[in-house]
């Protein structure tokens, strides 16, 4: 039977966790699938990894924190390691922003024969409620530069964390980068990730979704500045070698 494994990347999300914990529980029971959570703690300073012990299926405790990106490295392999190729892996943001209902129709279009579906705040129907204009802007202009420099068929969202991957396709880029699969520091890894996979030929579709960063409790993890820089040296390497 095939498996869907919930991956979340966590850094001191003990206000945000139980809520998303609690919808993805309930999405568990209104569809008939096989699914599981597993939290990846990056040195929480809090009562995330005692909550995510407690509420779900298993955690990968790393100490001290390191950030998304070696947060996302060691999560990937983590979770693949009792997996098969036929199963699909979400990631999602551990801070509420992301709505679990959304998980069945990226499954349907895995199946569909889709390598990469992505949450997408740049299709119509999308909405982004509790972001600032700054932030919403910078976005975007991100977003602009990347389908300029790095065109990718289906992409239009090359940062958004919540996406549903292919194990197969998954396990095809471990085995062609290896330890490189992802090099960045901080959160352009996302954006590497994606560009990363352009070399394998990947079937990518994108879903509108509402990202409900007005239900994040707790500041913002990101230091804009950085992640700017992060992203313009993505786009200078555009082609993610």
């Amino acid at each position: 039977m095939q498996k869907l494994k919930i991956m979340l990347p966590a850094y001191n999300e003990e206000l945000s966790l139980p809520s998303l914990l609690y919808k993805i529980e309930n999405f568990k029971q209104n569809y008939p699938i096989k699914v599981s959570v597993t939290v990846i703690n990056d040195g929480s300073r809090d009562n995330t990894i005692e909550i995510a012990r407690e509420k779900a299926d298993s955690v990968l405790d790393i100490q001290p924190n390191a950030g998304l990106a070696n947060a996302l490295n060691k999560g990937l392999r983590y979770c693949l390691e009792d997996m098969q190729d036929e199963d699909i892996l979400v990631t999602m943001d551990a801070d509420d922003s992301h709505s679990p209902s959304l998980i069945y129709r990226m499954m349907l279009q895995i199946n569909e024969g889709s390598d990469i579906v992505i949450a997408s705040r740049y299709r119509p129907g999308a909405r982004i409620l509790g972001l600032t204009f700054t932030r919403k802007t910078l976005s975007l202009l991100a977003s602009i530069m990347f389908q300029i420099t790095t065109p990718m068929k289906g992409v239009r969202d090359f940062t958004c964390g919540y996406r549903a991957y292919n194990v197969a396709f998954l396990r095809k880029m471990l085995s062609k980068y290896g330890d490189k699969l992802i090099e960045q520091k901080g959160f352009g890894c996302m954006a590497e990730l994606l560009i990363k996979s352009k070399s394998l030929n990947p079937i990518i579709h994108e879903l509108p979704f509402i990202l409900r960063y007005d239900l994040k409790k707790g500041g913002s993890k990101m230091n804009v500045i950085k992640t700017i820089k992060e992203t313009l040296g993505l786009i200078l390497n555009k082609n993610g070698k």
